[in-house]
């Protein structure tokens, strides 16, 4: 029987795999990597979906008078939202199927 070849690329995945088993273990630790989303437009958002506030709100559930205040200037999302905004923004219809499997 011969041995077959590997390529570079499965040779990377087993090697991304190990150290996976690695860390689950307890016996690495990964790198982190932090984001720091500062400024984002809620507005632009909502219309590069077509969307009034009401259906964005209901869409993505999130507070309609939270968005009115986050449109208008009066405050700024959280952190955690502003991540969930961007992928709200990146790929809507995936948001959209993850919450409908949750209800």
């Amino acid at each position: 029987m011969s041995k077959k070849k590997s390529t570079k690329l499965g040779a990377s995945l087993l090697r991304a795999a190990d150290e996976l088993v690695a860390h689950a273990k307890g016996e690495i630790a990964l790198p982190l990597r932090y984001i720091a989303i500062e400024n984002i437009d809620v507005s632009a958002i909502r219309g590069k979906l077509g969307l009034s506030q009401n259906e964005f709100a209901r869409r993505f559930c999130i507070n309609p008078r939270a968005l009115q205040d986050w449109e208008q200037g009066r405050r700024k999302p959280e952190s955690a939202v502003r991540a969930y905004l961007i992928v709200i923004e990146q790929n809507p219809a995936a948001v959209e199927k993850a919450l409908k499997t949750a209800s």
